[in-house]
């Protein structure tokens, strides 16, 4: 079975160990960031350093200026490396160590880009901004993660690219120093937290029959605020949009997620067209995603059957730490590849002992760079090395 591990540039710049210590693991490549979020990063082996910060998001290349022209967001590039092109760099590296290297970019999640530019970012039923949100409905968002799908994705020498957040990002984020848990929430919840309420959706939901929608919302959420109980807290794919309808009731609950799908299909149709064009014949592209079309985060809520058919995904890289629930729910479709996503950090409450769930062509290791000597070890047992 094709396996992958994660990897970060700075896993492998200034560390001429690296390429190597990853082929010996016994996988078959490596999925490189190329374009990702603000972070704080371990470095357990590097010989330089331990800790890498990121403080924004940023390409891990250099942009070209004729690409980005006339798009009204663009694209940061990073400075805290010392190197003109540390993808390209890392990827050079691991390819001679016999690894193929896919690219992976991070799309709608952006703290920097939604935080200068508000208005881009989703607005949620309240109000508020999520900074570290796009809002894919809005032009000037489809118009970037189009441009950013295309080049770092398809980058010199990959063989292939894994689109993360490809779709609407929401609530549920790790942001700074969070203090968002005194009023846990469950799927539901979540879900009518993640809608957002700029001027775009709005107009929508407006044009729809439902001039305020962001109302109904807020009403639906008063209980939770107060500590009822939730209709879906502890319950699986199904009863969290059991819990939506509940509390927002079906047909609003439905019609916010028929535009969600709308809008979700054109940013993915656009990006994974973006790429081919940008690629060569052969060049996969797959997205990181959730079977479940109601999820928002890094791993978006796709309609599975449609992104593999008429959307041209290659296939998708879907969330199995804690279960396949998102494997088991994904359509098989003839030519199309279904990999498992698979936490193997002991400390990010990971399984280094690697198994592959049922229905899965491939698998994905999350985190290579990060994990102990200890969980690399364990990883390279299980994978016959």
């Amino acid at each position: 079975m094709r396996t992958s591990a994660f990897l970060y540039p700075w896993d492998v710049l200034g560390d001429p160990d690296a390429p190597a210590r990853l082929a010996d693991l016994g996988v078959d490549g490596v999925t490189l960031a190329s374009a990702y979020h603000s972070t704080r990063a371990l470095t357990p082996r590097h010989p330089a350093t331990r800790i890498v910060t990121a403080p924004h998001a940023a390409v891990y290349y250099p942009p070209s200026p004729e690409h980005w022209a006339g798009q009204a967001l663009r694209p940061y590039r990073q400075d805290w490396l010392d190197s003109e092109d540390p993808w390209g760099e890392a990827a050079a590296a691991l390819r001679e160590a016999g690894l193929d290297v896919a690219s992976w970019v991070v799309l709608a999640h952006n703290s920097r880009l939604g935080g200068e530019n508000p208005a881009s970012s989703v607005r949620n039923a309240y109000g508020d901004h999520y900074p570290w949100a796009l809002c894919v409905a809005r032009p000037e968002v489809l118009g970037y993660c189009v441009a950013l799908a295309a080049e770092a994705g398809a980058r010199p020498g990959a063989v292939g690219t894994e689109l993360e957040s490809c779709g609407w990002y929401g609530m549920a984020h790790l942001h700074a120093h969070d203090k968002i848990g005194g009023v846990p929430l469950d799927g539901a919840a979540q879900y009518l937290m993640s809608l957002c309420f700029c001027e775009v959706c709005s107009a929508a939901y407006a044009a729809a029959g439902v001039p305020d929608l962001a109302a109904a919302v807020r009403a639906a959420l008063a209980p939770v605020w107060a500590g009822g109980p939730q209709p879906s807290a502890g319950g699986d794919r199904a009863a969290e949009w059991a819990g939506v309808e509940q509390l927002l009731g079906a047909d609003l609950a439905a019609l916010t997620l028929d535009y969600r799908r709308v809008r979700a299909r054109a940013v993915q149709q656009a990006c994974v067209a973006a790429v081919r064009a940008a690629a060569e014949p052969g060049f996969r592209v797959l997205l990181h995603a959730d079977s479940a079309p109601h999820r928002v985060g890094a791993n978006v809520g796709v309609d599975a059957d449609w992104l593999l058919t008429t959307g041209g995904a290659d296939g998708l890289v879907l969330p199995c730490t804690g279960g396949a629930a998102a494997l088991d729910a994904a359509p098989r479709v003839p030519g199309r590849v279904l990999a498992a996503n698979l936490t193997i950090v002991t400390g990010m409450g990971g399984d280094p002992a690697v198994q592959a769930p049922a229905g899965a062509d491939e698998l994905r290791l999350y985190h290579a760079g990060l994990a102990s000597d200890q969980d690399l070890a364990v990883v390279r047992k299980g994978l016959g090395r």
